[in-house]
């Protein structure tokens, strides 16, 4: 694709985000990397996805340094980080769901209760260490539980997760909205079934085939 076409791109995802309830205004942040660059498309800082045009997309270079568009996101050194440890990874969002959110705020990560946990995801979803919005630290800590999966919670925060490209990072983050909705229902009805341990390896080896 084209620059100008990875911006649309970016543009739409970011409405898509809202009008499944992910996001609100301008919260959260998405981002993916450009093919065959060592640029980053970024969402730009307080600017309502339902306003933003593709020309005030954020473009920074793998260092965090702005060459086009608007100021980028606070969460710019989060989204960095994710593809400097993961190559694979062409596309980060960062979302403030509702369920998942109240996740993170109480600690609880999602245990591989439903096969998706593990098929999408990668296995159980751990909570990062809070850390202050767009610090460092909490680059560092996002990074550290991720690991190789595709979803971590942020402790008092929200949810990030990662991708292939935008739609397979914006799939995983709805179904993270999905299983953490279930997972709080599951522990009002006195908690859940666990999968079986060789459930979990096979669908541990789909995900890494599926990549």
């Amino acid at each position: 694709m084209e620059l100008e076409e990875l911006k649309r791109k970016l543009v739409e995802t970011g409405r898509r985000l809202v009008e499944r309830g992910l996001v609100a205004g301008s919260a959260g942040n998405l981002s993916l990397r450009v093919p065959g660059k060592e640029l980053v498309l970024i969402s730009p800082s307080r600017v309502p996805y339902e306003s933003l045009r593709p020309e005030e997309v954020s473009v920074v270079n793998l260092r965090g340094e702005l060459l086009e568009g608007r100021t980028p996101s606070v969460e710019t050194r989060m989204h960095l980080a994710v593809y400097g440890a993961r190559p694979e990874v062409g596309a980060v969002i960062h979302t403030h769901p509702v369920c998942a959110s109240a996740l993170a705020a109480v600690g609880l990560g999602i245990p591989p209760f439903l096969e998706e946990v593990v098929v999408l995801f990668g296995g159980e979803v751990e909570v990062a260490e809070y850390a202050p919005p767009g610090s460092e630290e909490l680059a560092r800590n996002a990074l550290r539980a991720l690991g190789r999966k595709n979803a971590v919670l942020l402790s008092n925060h929200g949810a990030l997760c990662c991708g292939r490209d935008l739609d397979h990072a914006l799939e995983v983050s709805e179904t993270l909205e999905r299983v953490s909705r279930s997972y709080v229902l599951s522990l009002l009805l006195g908690g859940p079934r666990y999968l079986p341990e060789e459930a979990v390896k096979l669908q541990r080896r789909l995900f890494e085939a599926l990549g």
